[in-house]
């Protein structure tokens, strides 16, 4: 093949792995900016995020994924697909394993598709800063299911702690040296995603809600950005559906005397700002109970889960 005298190196790079492993901490560590939600419970993130890294050596796209788990509906299952077709369009693939908890059924089902994987791919054993770090439980496990299967794969282990950040940069080189050479960026090398605006917004809002919710309501809980309107002082309103599944969930999401909802905006509001350049946002938040919206296909093509 006639190589291009002004090329550049950039690679498209799935994140994979079961939920809760770190992938959204991982992608924003490598980014250096934040371009995904991350909070302590499973199945925080809900769309593929694709975080862009560009810089002297190349553009890395790290494309985020819902983490695989028992899926319970028809969201659960829609994040699954996305979690397992991660890697049809990526030239590298990355499984992330949490090495500070025992392996898991999804971890096994990840090293099986990465063994009959046809591009290159790491091991990320992720959280070595855990004080129950055991990374020779998924070695061993890779060993077995190698000896089950009849087939083999050299694939690299990479130990790091996406959290404080060592041994990202040893990843970052590696994944530069594997990334093809190509005749020019794969995005603009000023943008960090390409996620849609009000996708995003929705996402840092859901986040909000989970960190003061966690387990009450957060798996039934959705949130729709309806409108932006761009304010001529360079501020934004920022108006705000947030779909729960029972009248009992509206009372928490609200909270007493309007708490919780205070709490989401005046911790949103600033990060939104800061992340579009704003002198100021406002967000507008509505409840509404939504029964089993998490199974309405035209509600989850709303939330941009489909299409």
């Amino acid at each position: 093949m006639e190589k291009h005298q002004n090329c550049v190196r950039a690679a498209m790079v799935a994140v994979v792995g079961r939920t809760n492993s770190g992938k959204s901490t991982l992608v924003n560590r490598l980014v250096g900016e934040k371009v995904s939600i991350v909070s302590g419970m499973e199945q925080t993130t809900r769309n593929r995020i694709r975080g862009i890294l560009t810089e002297s050596r190349g553009q890395l796209v790290f494309l985020d994924t819902p983490g695989a788990h028992k899926a319970e509906n028809e969201l659960g299952t829609l994040m699954n697909k996305m979690s397992r077709t991660a890697g049809e369009s990526a030239d590298i693939l990355l499984v992330v394993f949490d090495a500070a908890s025992p392996v898991r059924m999804e971890d096994e089902g990840w090293m099986s598709r990465a063994l009959f994987a046809e591009i290159p791919t790491f091991f990320i054993l992720n959280k070595a800063d855990a004080h129950d770090y055991n990374p020779v439980a998924f070695k061993e496990a890779w060993a077995r299911l190698q000896e089950t299967k009849g087939a083999s794969r050299k694939i690299p282990w990479l130990e790091l702690s996406a959290g404080e950040g060592a041994g990202c940069d040893v990843l970052l080189e590696a994944l530069f040296d594997l990334a093809p050479e190509v005749p020019e960026l794969l995005f603009p090398e000023d943008i960090v995603s390409d996620f849609p605006r009000k996708l995003a917004i929705a996402d840092i809002l859901r986040e909000k809600l989970i960190r003061k919710l966690y387990q009450e309501v957060p798996h039934e809980l959705g949130v729709r950005i309806d409108t932006i309107e761009e304010n001529p002082d360079n501020t934004w309103t920022v108006n705000a559906t947030i779909l729960v599944n029972r009248p009992s969930q509206k009372g928490m999401v609200i909270g007493n005397k309007g708490r919780t909802l205070r709490a989401m905006r005046r911790s949103a509001e600033p990060e939104i700002a800061e992340a579009y350049g704003l002198d100021g946002c406002k967000i507008v938040p509505f409840v509404r109970v939504e029964p089993k919206w998490f199974k309405n296909h035209f509600i989850l093509k709303e939330l941009g889960y489909i299409g």
